[in-house]
């Protein structure tokens, strides 16, 4: 999606309990009639690991004729990731890549040294009605990778790994946890994982990565003596044991985390830099028309924000 990360202080320490670092509350944001939850970047926490933004969408329901329209626009410096719960968004990009993607599914779309993508609502779902929901999150890039060609890849829900501990369900989105590997293509070490854990049941996370945390979908969790209801992210301590036990019913949440980011990392709009300098010349790019169109989609685009 199109955003400009902004930070209001709406988070706090959690110094009650011994496992947390911070608790992130979501922040409601309108992208032009479509609702989002904005947790990262927050004041609490710029960045979990390499994830440095993290959008919770919808969920929404467009009646017949409506649906999502985020035009052509560009990225450097991050990768996109994307999945949803319901629905389903049709992915364009500069690269001539054109997929739809449904629930369980990832899209991954690398920017390096820059792409321009659009994220639609497609004319069937667009004529029936539908619903949406799911979470968009942006990986920083490493040093030696921010200027890398641009990719895009697309992972069918059937190639990602999943298994059960303890009765809790767990698809392993990206990165390596659990005794997992999704053969997502990441260029840091990370994780990302979809984990509903039933009633009466607890999930230890993984204690393998440094930073890590835990968003809750739906139902309600514990850690320690803070609850976590949907729209709560809990951040852990690194290096210290994390237990999540639901509360009152099964609970679905997305965990990530990671090894800390190397060095400082610049936001504005769409673009993630460790260099300000970079940011400055695509925002000029974008301005002055240089980044490549959308194939299928060159009518549209977002103008650069003030």
């Amino acid at each position: 999606m199109s955003v400009l990360p902004d930070i209001e202080p709406t988070s706090a320490p959690c110094p009650g309990t011994a496992q947390l670092a911070a608790v992130i509350d979501a922040r409601p944001r309108d992208l032009g009639g479509f609702s989002v939850g904005r947790v990262l970047p927050s004041p609490a926490r710029k960045l979990i690991g390499p994830f440095v933004f993290f959008d919770h969408m919808g969920p929404a329901t467009f009646p017949p004729g409506q649906g999502i329209d985020v035009r052509p626009h560009p990225h450097i410096g991050l990768a996109t990731v994307t999945y949803l719960f319901a629905g389903e968004i049709v992915h364009r990009d500069s690269l001539g890549s054109h997929q739809p993607i449904r629930p369980g599914d990832v899209n991954w779309m690398t920017a390096g040294r820059g792409i321009v993508h659009s994220e639609r609502t497609g004319a069937q779902l667009r004529g029936s009605g539908s619903r949406l929901e799911g979470l968009q999150l942006w990986v920083a890039l490493p040093l030696e990778h921010e200027e890398i060609e641009p990719e895009f890849h697309h992972y069918p829900a059937a190639d990602l790994p999943s298994r059960e501990i303890a009765g809790a369900r767990i698809r392993l989105l990206a990165g390596s946890a659990f005794g997992e590997r999704s053969p997502v293509r990441t260029l840091s070490p990370l994780f990302y994982a979809d984990a509903t854990i039933p009633a009466g049941s607890e999930l230890a996370l993984p204690d393998e990565h440094e930073e890590r945390a835990a968003y809750v979908v739906s139902g309600t969790v514990a850690c320690g003596n803070e609850r976590a209801e949907p729209g709560r992210m809990l951040v852990f301590k690194p290096g210290v044991a994390a237990m999540l036990r639901p509360v009152g019913g099964d609970t679905r949440v997305a965990l990530i985390g990671g090894a800390a980011i190397d060095g400082e990392r610049h936001v504005f709009w769409n673009f993630v830099s460790s260099s300000q300098a970079r940011i400055e010349q695509a925002k000029r790019d974008w301005r002055e028309g240089r980044f490549p169109q959308v194939p299928g989609d060159e009518r549209e685009f977002i103008p650069l924000p003030d």
